[in-house]
């Protein structure tokens, strides 16, 4: 363990790049730009984030608008509330066919999702319950690149080919996902192994909570709720780090199997993805440290602690709060909020509802009094809400990130396809080196 100490001092010293050097070659950390606009560096039709606006070369806060395809995924919301149906497989179809579908379209790709529900022969006890995670997105990265086995033409890179990979994926997710979980449940935790087959004629928000429950027992809310989750989180533009990633890797023509896996670990991240359980983690520390939860100095004072670095993690970080293109609104914070309010005096939890509501009011405002020269501005984004979505759908925290991916799978594909279509060509930024010649010293003389 001493040599692993050294290493490690040897790795902290060598790699540590000087801040000033950034600014000095003028580098855009994080692919962003001074003034926290995204570096364009491509192009897309699938999806746009709309957060502010430039107004004389100033970025001005707006309320937050997602269109998927042109269309404004609040019209596709409310759309589908009114009529009461299911929208996520419209949602895929809109992300990957381009436009919306009629009902005959839909009718037809609901059939064929139903069809390709099921994994292929002997694929969930050879490749999930002979090898099972702790963590579900590591199984389910691992489960799509094994899916690569199992198909004839794994390699061909033709639209069509891609296009029916990429269904199959779509459909398949739920499965997998529940597979892994119950997996994970049963190997790890020594709980009863319970799988049950997918009924091809539910939906995907139908097949994920079928999946899940042991009973199998679900309400039409529940599922409803479940199903706007879904839609909300299909697709966010060509630059959000998974995104990018299918973009990057697919540009390299490797298969779909690669490409989206490499979606999933990127998803995997806390800082992506993975966020809405940080976001879970820190409101069940508010809520043990905080006596009355309707308090707002109380609140208050506990949310300028954790900015201060004095209480959760240490990390100065409020998670849920802010992002990188919403100014004013998250809209897809803003639906899920609403559609949870229907339903939280059902599940008794309205106080813990109203306080999320507190949190999400208090924090721009305590935010500015702790640093006070800070820019930036803050709103809850999605992933404030959905983790307590999940909680009031008995959804497991292991499954947070997962269902997230079972949804995004769909804005993935869309993307790999327009980078088959309109890409052409390999993504390859620069990195400037920044090391000094060093002579080479024999290996008798160090």
């Amino acid at each position: 363990m001493s040599a692993i100490h050294d290493y490690v001092a040897s790795i902290e010293r060598n790699d540590d790049i000087d801040f000033s050097l950034y600014d000095k070659y003028n580098v855009k950390r994080g692919l962003r730009n001074a003034d926290g606009t995204g570096v364009l560096v491509g192009l897309t039709r699938v999806g746009d984030v709309k957060g502010y606006e430039m107004r004389d070369g100033m970025k001005v806060a707006i309320d937050g608008k997602l269109f998927y395809r042109g269309v404004d995924v609040e019209d596709i919301v409310m759309r589908a509330a009114a009529e009461r149906r299911y929208a996520f497989e419209e949602t895929a179809y809109l992300l990957m066919f381009g436009s919306l579908p009629n009902e005959g379209q839909l009718e037809g790709f609901c059939r064929i999702l139903g069809a390709n529900r099921r994994l292929p022969p002997d694929f969930a006890e050879d490749n999930i319950m002979k090898s099972p995670s702790r963590n579900v997105m590591n199984k389910l990265a691992r489960s799509v690149l094994t899916l690569y086995s199992w198909d004839k033409q794994p390699e061909n890179n033709s639209s069509e080919n891609v296009l029916r990979q990429c269904i199959e994926i779509v459909a398949r997710f739920p499965t997998i996902t529940a597979y892994s979980y119950m997996a994970k449940k049963h190997y790890f935790d020594g709980e009863s192994l319970i799988l049950h087959f997918p009924d091809e004629n539910q939906q995907t928000a139908e097949t994920i909570l079928r999946l899940i429950r042991p009973d199998q027992i679900f309400t039409r809310e529940e599922a409803e709720l479940l199903d706007l989750a879904l839609i909300l989180h299909a697709e966010h533009g060509g630059g959000n780090n998974s995104t990018f990633s299918v973009h990057l890797v697919t540009s390299a023509d490797t298969d779909t199997y690669a490409a989206i896996s490499c979606g999933i670990n990127s998803l995997k991240g806390s800082k992506h993805g993975g966020a809405n359980y940080k976001v879970m983690r820190m409101m069940e520390d508010i809520k043990n440290n905080v006596r009355r939860w309707d308090n707002e100095g109380e609140v208050a004072g506990y949310l300028a602690k954790i900015l201060k670095k004095e209480a959760f993690d240490r990390s100065g970080l409020i998670y849920g709060q802010g992002h990188a293109v919403y100014t004013k609104s998250d809209p897809r914070a803003i639906l899920l909020r609403n559609k949870a309010a229907d339903l939280v005096n059902e599940k008794r939890l309205g106080d813990e509802f109203h306080l999320y509501r507190l949190v999400e009011r208090l924090v721009p405002e305590v935010f500015h009094k702790v640093k006070p020269g800070a820019k930036k501005s803050l709103c809850a984004n999605v992933d404030f809400y959905s983790g307590f979505v999940y909680k009031m759908l008995g959804i497991p925290e292991e499954l947070y990130t997962p269902l997230f991916a079972a949804s995004r799978v769909a804005g993935w594909c869309a993307h790999r396809l327009e980078e088959i279509v309109a890409g052409r060509k390999i993504i390859r930024p620069a990195y400037k080196c920044v090391q000094d010649p060093v002579k080479y010293v024999p290996l008798e003389k160090r």
